[in-house]
């Protein structure tokens, strides 16, 4: 059986589907995916035979290689939200994108060698369900 998933940006002018399965799920702490989403870790899924079809808003998406490496990010030029990146080795999709509920956890936090200085023990500081009073 075939896992169907739904996207989209920020704005909601980009939509997508995958269909397909995930083959993994990393926690990213490299400095590369720490800039581009400007956050601790970047938060990918991962699959070798997933199948991307962009809905709408292909016209917006803008992709981004850094110079002299491996990483690749597309996104949206209105509003700036991550999109999946599909290759020769597969599809990329940022869990954070995704509109459906995905059932996996993630695999690992890779390249933890480059974690931010203060990310360390964040299930030890105050959850709040909403902003803060």
């Amino acid at each position: 059986m075939t896992s169907q998933h739904a996207g989209s940006c920020l704005c909601g002018e980009v939509r997508y589907t995958i269909a397909g399965s995930f083959d993994r799920f990393y926690l990213c702490h490299c400095s590369h995916c720490r800039k581009d989403t400007g956050s601790a870790h970047a938060a990918n899924l991962f699959s070798a035979t997933a199948k991307l079809t962009w809905l709408s808003g292909q016209g917006y998406i803008t992709t981004y290689k850094l110079p002299n490496t491996r990483h690749t990010r597309s996104f949206c030029a209105i509003c700036g939200s991550a999109l999946p990146l599909a290759g020769n080795s597969g599809v990329v999709v940022p869990a954070g994108s995704l509109d459906t509920n995905i059932a996996q956890v993630p695999d690992g936090n890779i390249f933890t060698g480059s974690r931010a200085s203060w990310d360390h023990d964040l299930n030890l500081v105050p959850h709040y369900e909403s902003f803060p009073t």
